[in-house]
């Protein structure tokens, strides 16, 4: 079954991507509408950017207002689903079978996984976002209140924590399931065998992966822009370069340059070194913050905030009679909607590299170590700030208050010891974390795009690389944030329902396996 099937899905023999014109899989008809549509969408974003401009300034709050309940319902779903596969009947199944082996130690599975997952949005965020909820705390509390300084970073580590991971996780087990113990090609598609059987090969397998290229892209787009502006803004604070339009546009074709090369030299070469690498300038990074910074508050911080994140879970993660409608559309449901137009993309990597784990394994390391992570580094960073303006240190509050989120990291390392060399360092992990987002989700687009290849035409690698990048301008000159967040959103209200239903495929599976 397994190679009829990917004959099936990919729509011609093995070997015959050698005599595709240009090196492209013009046969498959997902990359000829993923890629058709890309470019007609580049195209036009840039002949109308006033108009496309205002359409996605409407659209973010149209649909994190009026689809909330959504987003929530979903999201708690996954986290439930989650915890019902490791603790349950089922966890003992292991992916590729009983006597697989992990591909990857430990180490660089979480390297590669940090890297790709949440990378720049954990540099733009870490120091804003807690600052942000501690000045404009949640739950309808005051700002002034007992609580509001401990729910701030609270409210950090929900949006950063579980919910997110648990959204990862639902993808990468279902793909990583379905191809290395199925054999089915590693594709969107394939998590909707036990529900569609044959039909996935047909016309609603295709629309599947189309959805999902389209979601992978503007997820990964926003994440981009946020990579871009907050780059922009550090070489223009540190060395007066000007960070306008033309700066973010030509920084962006240089990064999309670099990210070519890594995509050229594959997983193992290219993504996996740059992860570590990564891994190694964030570390230097963190605990260079750590030691200069109030360690004692930032370390009993960690732990109230988990403390904290417990406590305000289930009231956070709530829908009904929100009044906090700030916090509710214009955090909670975007993040949500944002992890969820990502999670093709951050899943199939993580499938990729999961062989050989148990369910309960994978689901465990999958939700709580990134979640302690991604805690620690709020800690770190958003800690900081928050005792700074304890102390009377207001530059980071000032960034909240003015709304120039990008500089939020650089005015908190003004007010500790080395400023510069801490910042340069702050500018050079968004660069690099940038070519390691750009380069990790055209190996995912290129995958989904050739039916489950994981060999695809080099060209046609090269395709989504650059068209990353010309979406990334061509949303950044439309309405900026705003529309790259817009954009994320709107493929983030579709995904969710198929990843509700992706749960049910999944669970089938499983219980056939066990």
């Amino acid at each position: 079954m397994a190679s009829e099937s990917k004959q099936k899905a990919t729509g011609y023999k093995p070997g015959d991507q050698n005599i595709q014109p240009f090196g492209l899989d013009i046969h498959n008809p997902v990359f000829v509408v993923s890629g058709l549509t890309v470019i007609v969408f580049v195209l036009l974003t840039l002949a109308f950017q006033d108009g496309a401009a205002d359409f996605f300034g409407a659209l973010r709050p149209w649909l994190t207002q009026k689809f909330d309940w959504v987003f929530m319902i979903a999201g708690n779903i996954f986290v439930l689903f989650c915890l019902f596969l490791a603790f349950g009947p089922l966890s003992k199944v292991r992916i590729g079978g009983k006597n697989a082996k992990p591909d990857y130690s430990y180490p660089g599975w979480f390297a590669m996984l940090f890297a790709a997952g949440m990378g720049i949005g954990l540099v733009f965020f870490g120091v804003l976002e807690p600052v942000y909820h501690r000045m404009n705390p949640p739950l309808g509390l005051a700002a002034d209140a007992a609580d509001a300084g401990r729910t701030g970073l609270a409210a950090t580590i929900f949006h950063w924590g579980l919910h997110a991971w648990a959204i990862y996780a639902v993808v990468a087990l279902s793909l990583a399931f379905f191809c290395y113990n199925k054999g089915l090609p590693l594709t969107i598609r394939s998590a909707f065998y036990p529900l569609l059987g044959e039909r996935i090969w047909g016309p609603i397998g295709h629309l599947i992966d189309v959805l999902a290229v389209f979601a992978t892209l503007f997820g990964l787009e926003t994440s981009l822009g946020f990579g871009a502006t907050q780059a922009t803004a550090g070489l223009s604070y540190l060395f007066g370069i000007d960070g306008g339009n033309t700066t973010q546009v030509i920084l962006i074709v240089l990064i999309t340059a670099a990210a070519l090369v890594s995509v050229l030299a594959g997983l193992d070469k290219g993504v996996k070194r740059l992860s570590e690498a990564n891994m190694i300038l964030a570390l230097l990074l963190l605990l260079f913050v750590l030691l200069v910074g109030p360690t004692v508050a930032i370390i009993s911080g960690f732990f109230i905030g988990l403390a904290d994140y417990a406590r305000y879970l289930v009231p956070l993660s709530n829908w009904v009679g929100r009044e906090d409608t700030g916090f509710f559309h214009g955090w909670t449901t975007f993040y949500w909607a944002w992890w969820i137009s990502w999670s093709p993309f951050v899943g199939m990597l993580i499938a990729r590299i999961s062989k050989g784990r148990t369910v309960r394994e994978f689901i465990l390391c999958v939700l709580i170590i990134p979640t302690l992570v991604c805690a620690l580094w709020m800690a770190v960073f958003g800690g900081t700030a928050i005792h700074q303006m304890a102390g009377g240190y207001q530059a980071v509050a000032d960034t909240v208050t003015n709304w120039t989120p990008e500089l939020s990291l650089f005015r908190m390392l003004d007010g500790l010891p080395m400023t510069n060399i801490a910042s340069f360092v702050g500018i050079v992990l968004v660069i690099v974390f940038f070519v390691t987002s750009s380069d990790s989700g055209s190996l995912v687009i290129d995958t989904i795009t050739a039916g489950g290849k994981i060999d695809a035409p080099v060209q046609q690698r090269v395709f989504w690389c650059s068209f990353e990048g010309l979406v990334a301008i061509a949303l950044l000159l439309s309405g900026g944030l705003t529309a790259l967040q817009a954009a994320a959103i709107s493929t983030g209200f579709p995904f969710a329902i198929l990843l509700l239903i992706m749960c049910v495929g999944l669970y089938k599976g499983l219980k056939s396996e066990a």
